[in-house]
């Protein structure tokens, strides 16, 4: 033991020499790393983002004088009369360590702590050890203990994400470190050490024990009396546990930093600004939808301006901190019928009409020569007749869908769709028309942004500006409109026909799929839903703003309801239309409206009990009268 005490001895000392030379070559360490800076389009600042998590950086004069005075008491007593680390301390827990064959005891000052939060791993190994002896003597040289103990406060985790003493503070209790009990402080001081295993989010019982442990070291060194600790153990502690920031932030944070690495093709340095293209109205709005909605369900939610592409809002999940995977931009789910306006598109461009007619009944298709494929609509129900393609999109009829998608061929559908930014895979089968197809809410966005616009190429984007930590705009994001690749006249039609699912007269052995909610909407929109058993979905628009839901289950539980994507699609369109309201579609040259029976296709007389306008390219328009229901 004497010779391993020696060994110990030398190394220390030859570790010190090259230490102190290090000192003067490599000038003071950087100790203060600015967080990114998330501002919102008007330069409303949204929030801040460290490497580390959610963290408010608060000086040192700011923070709790009993709360400064309890964290050296308890993590390092001797911190205001050591160079950096505490030789005594050093030398006991390495004989242990020695003894135990790891390095479980611990033995660091606040400042080798700081040193760590600021430079280095936390494995534990003998050379993380040295590194941090090295960066905790640079740091005594160059800084003063005010200074580090700052550093140390504002750096030191104290689970759940949170770093740092005044967000640790606002996060357990929602109040700032000046207005803290005692009680509460000792369970702050307490956590540091195992931030996991004491949560008192997670073990409460656990983490009384620990504030009573410091409680009495507080008391036994006359920093509160014995009553102050009694009253202290008595209290009630209200463990609140709320995040920093909005529950949504980080998604719309990450996708900001994302894109602006993909820029500067490269890590975002500290200390940047990123002012993004979210109207922090409209994320608030979307925001609450989802909270009034969502119940125990997942959601990816986008909100943009479909000219532009600008995203207004996004919501990749319910709470940022649980989980940190955007179901707005990275979850591929089962789109179901939202997959329907790209066929029709198609279709449109291909001859269709507005009031094309195909029999809607049980239809087996026969499909590569060996293949039969049998579709059902909702519940078994089929208008066993003709019925038009704006019928057909309205109630979401599968048949008349699958009829079309097979007339136009499969690989037709998929180059439409890859035109307007469909990317994921999409398989050349029959059931594609059914939206058997998984993509991300941002890819339907980005395709259904191309009919709002009038058939402009866009791409969603989220970033406006970066700036660097000098105040200096280095990017800066060019407006202008997209090429035009789809035919504005057909974009015209497709988007009347997509109001289509809000108009109960439309309604007969299906109902229209928005009825539900088609009272409470006070704008002209276009829209469509699809539902599979795991997965729900509302897409809709007007040219002004267009949002995108998806609900279910990161596992893919079975549904119980479709409606929930479509509640918060309601309020969130509604919302962001309150301000300036909601514009209708303008024709282009070239159309022609004309009043048509849903059924049969034809214009209607006096005798049809359904008569709904329909827009159609000048000459292509029925010429005949319906004949089904007079006498």
């Amino acid at each position: 033991m004497k010779k391993l005490a020696l060994w110990f001895c030398l190394l220390l000392s030859i570790g010190f020499i090259s230490l102190i030379l290090s000192l003067y070559i490599l000038g003071a360490p950087e100790t203060n790393k600015q967080p990114i800076t998330i501002l919102a389009q008007n330069g409303e600042r949204l929030g801040t983002v460290y490497a580390e998590g959610e963290k408010i950086w608060q000086s040192l004069d700011e923070i709790n004088p009993l709360l400064v005075d309890a964290t050296v008491l308890v993590e390092d007593q001797n911190f205001y009369h050591h160079g950096g680390f505490d030789l005594k301390r050093i030398g006991g827990a390495f004989l242990k360590n020695l003894r135990k064959g790891n390095l479980a005891e611990g033995a660091s000052t606040i400042t080798q702590q700081y040193a760590r939060n600021l430079y280095l791993s936390h494995e534990k190994t003998w050379i993380r050890k040295l590194k941090e002896a090295f960066y905790a003597i640079r740091l005594e040289h160059y800084y003063d203990k005010e200074q580090l103990l700052e550093g140390y406060l504002n750096t030191i985790y104290y689970g759940h994400g949170v770093y740092g003493v005044e967000a640790a503070s606002q996060f357990y209790f929602g109040k700032s470190t000046p207005d803290l009990s005692i009680a509460e402080i000792a369970l702050l001081v307490a956590l540091p050490n195992r931030p996991n295993a004491y949560s008192p989010l997670d073990h409460y019982d656990i983490a009384k024990v620990q504030q009573e442990k410091v409680l009495a070291i507080l008391n036994l060194e006359n920093f509160i009396t014995a009553t102050e600790a009694e009253l202290a153990q008595l209290q009630v502690l209200n463990i609140v546990g709320e995040p920093l920031q909005q529950p949504q932030f980080g998604y719309l944070a990450d996708q900001a930093i994302k894109e602006a690495e993909a820029i500067l093709n490269g890590p975002l340095p500290a200390g940047y600004q990123l002012r993004t293209t979210i109207n922090a109205e409209h994320q608030e709005a979307l925001s609450q939808s989802v909270i009034d909605h969502i119940g125990d369900l997942q959601v990816g939610a986008i909100m943009a301006h479909p000219a532009t592409g600008a995203i207004q809002a996004i919501i990749g999940g319910v709470d940022y901190q649980m989980s940190q995977y955007n179901r707005a931009t990275q979850a591929h789910r089962m789109v179901g019928s939202t997959f329907k306006p790209l066929l029709y598109y198609t279709a449109l461009e291909n001859g269709f009409t507005a009031a094309t007619t195909l029999t809607s009944e049980p239809t087996t298709f026969a499909f590569n020569d060996h293949s039969n494929y049998r579709p059902s609509n909702f519940n078994q129900l089929y208008a066993n007749d003709t019925i038009t393609l704006a019928q057909a999109l309205a109630v979401s009829d599968n048949i008349y869908a699958v009829k079309t998608h097979l007339f136009l061929t499969p690989e037709k559908v998929i180059d439409r769709g890859r035109s307007i930014g469909i990317s994921s895979d999409l398989e050349p089968v029959p059931a594609l028309a059914l939206g058997t197809a998984s993509l991300t809410v941002h890819e339907l966005i980005t395709a259904y942004s191309h009919f709002a616009n009038g058939g402009h190429a866009v791409k969603p984007f989220i970033l406006e500006e970066i700036i660097n930590s000098n105040g200096e705009i280095v990017y800066q994001h060019e407006y202008r409109l997209g090429e035009q690749i789809l035919d504005e006249r057909i974009t015209f039609i497709l988007n009347q026909l997509l109001t289509g699912m809000f108009d109960t007269n439309l309604s007969n052995y299906l109902a229209v799929t928005g009825g539900s909610i088609s009272d409470d909407l006070s704008g002209d929109y276009a829209g469509k839903s699809g539902s599979t058993d795991t997965d729900s979905w509302m897409i809709g628009y007007s040219p002004n703003l267009i949002v995108g839901v998806w609900t279910g289950y990161d596992d893919n539980q079975t549904l119980h309801s479709s409606q929930v994507a479509k509640l918060i699609w309601r309020d969130a369109i509604e919302a962001g239309h309150q301000e300036n309201g909601s514009d209708s579609f303008i024709a282009p040259a070239g159309i022609v409206a004309a009043y048509v029976d849903p059924q049969t296709g034809l214009l209607t007389d006096q005798h049809c009990p359904v008569s709904r306008l329909m827009f159609f390219i000048e000459g292509t328009e029925p010429l005949l009268y319906c004949d089904q229901h007079g006498e």
